[in-house]
């Protein structure tokens, strides 16, 4: 799907009086919600930088960008916006979503440790042959993040300790991260 389709699954989910599973479930539904106010949030604010804009320029042969993601991951909700706005300053870049809990369920090929974790960025090329893969966090919040499950820091606190990140670091180690990959991987 688009983004704009990825958009609209969101907003359904949130419209729903009788959203499907996982979305049956409160919590999943309430993070749903908050996640469609946090990427909205992110698409009028996020701003990128000069050496990222230039970055993306330097793309010269046509990419096939997969996200891999669901509206109920948080992370997503903060990572999804810049990727999207990266993608829309070259016209050789291609964007498809997918869904980790559906077919194709091609997560299963990008696992982080082991686990399902979302966002996955997959950069191809014309050939559909993988250039880099990305994700599910910047090094600086999956670092943190390791450390607060290494305290046994409780959920609400890590999901609290996740937002104060992106919030401070207003996408910039994402762009980053997503500049170095295109710079020696793709070019």
């Amino acid at each position: 799907m688009d983004f704009q389709s990825y958009l609209n699954y969101s907003e359904s989910i949130i419209n729903s009086d009788t959203p499907a599973a996982p979305y049956d479930n409160p919590d999943y539904l309430n993070y749903t919600k908050l996640n469609w106010a946090r990427l909205n949030r992110w698409m009028k604010t996020g701003v990128l930088s000069q050496h990222t804009k230039d970055t993306i320029a330097k793309i010269v042969t046509p990419q096939n960008w997969i996200i891999i993601t669901e509206p109920w991951c948080g992370d997503a909700a903060h990572v999804i916006p810049f990727l999207q706005q990266m993608a829309s300053l070259n016209p050789l870049i291609h964007v498809e979503y997918e869904l980790r809990d559906a077919a194709p369920n091609r997560i299963n090929v990008y696992l982080t440790n082991g686990s399902k974790s979302i966002p996955k960025l997959v950069i191809r090329n014309d050939r559909n042959e993988d250039l880099a893969v990305w994700g599910p966090r910047p090094v600086g919040c999956q670092l943190m993040y390791a450390k607060l499950i290494a305290d046994k820091t409780g959920l609400e606190a890590i999901k609290t300790e996740l937002q104060k990140w992106y919030n401070e670091d207003k996408g910039v180690q994402i762009q980053e991260e997503i500049a170095a990959l295109i710079l020696n991987h793709t070019l």
